[in-house]
């Protein structure tokens, strides 16, 4: 008897990633959202056609919605929908992240940003994530603190021998 959990998985969830935002942004902290989505987007998230690089997260009347991501239709869609790739689309969300969101966004300075796109289950989900910019020298920082990273590993793989 096969349990349903212990099932193999096969490939990787992930749709997209924002590789730009962790480079440019402080990332305090992530929050998981759901997509309204329309069919044919769907079908194009599964064949991997998105970017999420270019998109932003604002807010309008007490709803979140991201604009700039793009889904490329396919060929095959049905020939009677009317496919926009860069339209504006809302963002699910409970009510209580909703308003620690805008009042973070509001009174802090913090931007929201889509870091990845993903399947969990059979849905459809966008990590968000609450970032400040950095500045040149964040970033000059970031990369020596890297760099020392890799180096040192280096040395302790090398000094091991």
């Amino acid at each position: 008897m096969i349990k349903k959990n212990s099932r193999n998985k096969t490939g990787n969830n992930t749709i997209a990633q924002n590789r730009q935002a962790r480079h440019d942004y402080f990332i305090q902290n992530d929050i998981e959202v759901g997509l309204e989505l329309q069919g044919w987007e769907v079908k194009s998230l599964r064949a991997g056609k998105v970017n999420i690089a270019e998109s932003y997260i604002f807010f309008k009347g007490g709803e979140a919605y991201m604009s700039g991501a793009t889904i490329t239709p396919l060929n095959a869609t049905s020939t009677h929908v009317v496919s926009n790739s860069t339209r504006i689309r809302k963002l699910l969300l409970k009510r209580r992240e909703l308003n620690s969101l805008i009042g973070k966004v509001n009174r802090e300075g913090y931007t929201v940003i889509a870091l990845s796109m993903y399947w969990k289950h059979s849905w459809a989900k966008l990590k968000i994530g609450l970032a400040k910019g950095k500045k040149l020298h964040d970033k000059r920082d970031s990369a020596k603190d890297r760099d020392w990273l890799r180096d040192k590993a280096r040395i302790m793989k090398h000094s091991t021998r």
